[in-house]
């Protein structure tokens, strides 16, 4: 009967050592490894739009980010704001879209989009966008590029802006 101590003990430590790994993350006590976060400062960025060409119409911004250096990952939606110079606003989650995460190799691209309609130039339910920034999940540095697009509608009075950005899909081959 001593055998079933002896099997719990040993249970028991296997339990624990595995309750200490931490997955491959990084405890914070070293350089950063492959495979960790992508930043901006090591991405390329490309814009592309298909504008709404008129007020009501809907249109589309895609940002895509290229790996520049070693192998990492975005996990989760972009941060996406738009700066109408006194006012900025925060673009919301597609509700539709589900994030997951995807690792980018050297040289990999992934890309969001941005999806808007397009508001009357000068209305009160209208945001004159001059700007757009957006920051990589888990960061907080971000890139801003001009805003040709045309004004934004706004939802509502509140300011909540009528557009919506998808989470990172792989792009490319």
């Amino acid at each position: 009967m001593r055998a079933i101590p002896i099997t719990v003990a040993a249970l028991s430590a296997a339990l624990l050592l595995t309750a200490c790994d931490d997955n491959g993350g990084d405890s914070g006590g070293g350089k950063s490894k492959a495979g960790d976060a992508c930043t901006l400062d090591g991405v390329g960025v490309q814009v592309t739009a298909s504008a709404a060409p008129a007020a009501g119409d809907t249109g589309n911004v895609t940002v895509t980010i290229t790996n520049r250096g070693t192998k990492c990952t975005v996990n989760g939606f972009p941060g996406v704001d738009l700066d109408a110079g006194d006012t900025s606003t925060k673009v919301p989650a597609d509700k539709a879209a589900k994030a997951r995460k995807l690792t980018l190799a050297k040289d990999a691209t992934a890309s969001f989009t941005i999806t808007y309609v397009r508001g009357a130039a000068g209305g009160k339910k209208s945001l004159p966008v001059k700007t757009a920034k957006f920051s990589l999940p888990g960061s907080t540095a971000d890139h801003s590029f001009t805003w040709s697009y045309g004004e934004v509608a706004l939802k509502s009075d509140a300011g909540e802006p009528n557009a919506s950005v998808t989470a990172f899909a792989q792009a490319g081959d």
